[in-house]
């Protein structure tokens, strides 16, 4: 390629790389959407088989935390391709991402074991119509108040600040794009594993909330503010769940175990996931 190929492939190199994390985030919420509608059993969603629980987790994953992380990944991307001008060491972006991703997969996997755990120990605590409501509301409680943490004060300094993470941190080669990866992933998760509790408070099958969750990170990593954001979010979280533990039938959008939204999401996994040879349970010990 001639130099004035390669000034010009330069120029737009990032909007290239912009197009496809973007581009992959709309997929990926395309897919989701797809594969989810009609699947929300509020609060206690069971999370069906560890196999299609983990790819629909991985893309749900992408189509929330992609755009938030665009201006890493794109900051990422500028100095490996600075560095593949100069003939120096460097990493493609793509394990960069994918590396941010699996530690999001892993923080899923760890979600899905603490799941089954409580599942398995048989307990009718957590039905709808007994301590359920309670513990959604503490859930969500628990994540307002780790909105005003040092941790997530941290966490979210690194999310917002691309250059000084990349200046404080640089590694040279696959292992090291590897180890950044998984170093911004665990900032991020860090920072926004609050924001998930909330939406397997409130439904982790619900499109309604994983909207409404992917919405708050992006504003508070991203738009300019954002940091000042947690005190609001901490007062919002509290005041929701001190809501959904006193009167859980009047908050909008929140769908009821004690339902008939339960059977309806049942049969809808029964017909989307793999037959197991025994029929899907759906709703964590909880009767509609």
């Amino acid at each position: 390629m001639s130099t004035l190929g390669h000034a010009w492939f330069r120029k737009r190199n990032p909007l290239l790389i912009s197009t496809a994390v973007l581009g992959t985030a709309l997929v990926t919420w395309i897919v989701t959407v797809q594969r989810m509608r009609g699947m929300d059993a509020g609060p206690g969603t069971d999370l069906g088989g560890l196999g299609w629980y983990l790819g629909v987790w991985v893309t749900m994953m992408a189509a929330m935390m992609l755009p938030s992380a665009a201006p890493m990944v794109l900051l990422f991307h500028h100095i490996s391709s600075e560095r593949q001008r100069r003939e120096q060491s460097f990493a493609l972006t793509c394990v960069f991402v994918l590396s941010y991703l699996a530690v999001w997969t892993a923080y899923g996997l760890a979600a899905y074991g603490l799941y089954r755990l409580v599942t398995y120990a048989g307990s009718g605590f957590l039905a709808w119509n007994r301590g359920g409501p309670y513990v959604a509301g503490a859930a969500i409680a628990m994540a307002g108040l780790y909105e005003l943490t040092p941790l997530k004060s941290l966490c979210l300094r690194h999310c917002r600040s691309p250059l000084h993470f990349i200046l404080g941190r640089w590694r040279q080669g696959r292992l090291g794009a590897i180890r950044m990866g998984t170093e911004h992933g665990a900032y991020c998760v860090g920072c926004c594993w609050g924001l998930m509790i909330v939406l397997f408070a409130l439904g982790v099958m619900s499109l309604l909330w994983m909207a409404v969750v992917a919405t708050l990170i992006f504003a508070q990593k991203v738009l300019s503010g954002g940091e000042h954001l947690t005190r609001v979010f901490a007062v919002g979280f509290i005041s929701a769940g001190i809501w959904v533990a006193s009167a859980p039938g009047s908050v909008p959008g929140l769908t009821q175990p004690n339902s008939g939204a339960p059977m309806r999401a049942q049969r809808q996994m029964t017909l989307t996931t793999p037959s197991t040879g025994k029929p899907t349970e759906k709703t964590n010990g909880i009767k509609p």
